[in-house]
């Protein structure tokens, strides 16, 4: 087994994607957040001290996404051509859930670029509700969908 980030002699390197062709890629991912009835109803009356949980939320994820060359070692900045982050309240057991979507046309995909988008919007929600509850718990953070490049069409989850 060969890793595409390791050189011949075993260093870490960022992989050469010059000759790779460009190709419209797509990424989903989820985070959830549990945050608990005091945190939950204060967010879904809109009466959080730091503002409006969802426009935050949103920017915050929206943001990492256009940074991930920054944050990760060894990734590529990417110029992405759109970045979706949507937040759903879920009363049954006082969550928030997120998706991200990300796209771009180009030779590597935008999967850690979704990921990143949910983690942050994940720990803003975390950061703008942690006086109400300390115990608001940032859960199942994944990939849900890729398509794109070699590897075509993968759905992890619908």
């Amino acid at each position: 087994m060969s890793f595409s980030h390791l050189d011949q002699k075993g260093k870490a390197c960022m992989v050469d994607v010059s000759t790779k062709p460009l190709t419209a890629r797509e990424a989903v991912a989820r985070a959830r957040v549990i945050l608990g009835e005091k945190a939950f109803n204060a967010v879904a009356d809109q009466r959080l001290p730091k503002g409006d949980l969802f426009a935050v939320a949103r920017i915050a994820g929206i943001m990492a996404a256009k940074k991930v060359g920054d944050l990760i070692p060894l990734c590529h900045p990417l110029s992405l051509s759109v970045v979706n982050v949507d937040l759903v309240l879920e009363k049954k057991d006082f969550s928030l859930n997120i998706e991200a979507s990300v796209k771009t046309v180009g030779p590597t995909g935008v999967e850690m670029e979704a990921l990143t988008a949910v983690s942050v919007a994940a720990l803003t929600v975390y950061d703008m509700c942690k006086a109400l509850d300390k115990g608001i718990r940032i859960t199942d953070i994944r990939l849900v969908r890729k398509s794109g490049g070699k590897s075509g069409t993968i759905i992890l989850e619908d």
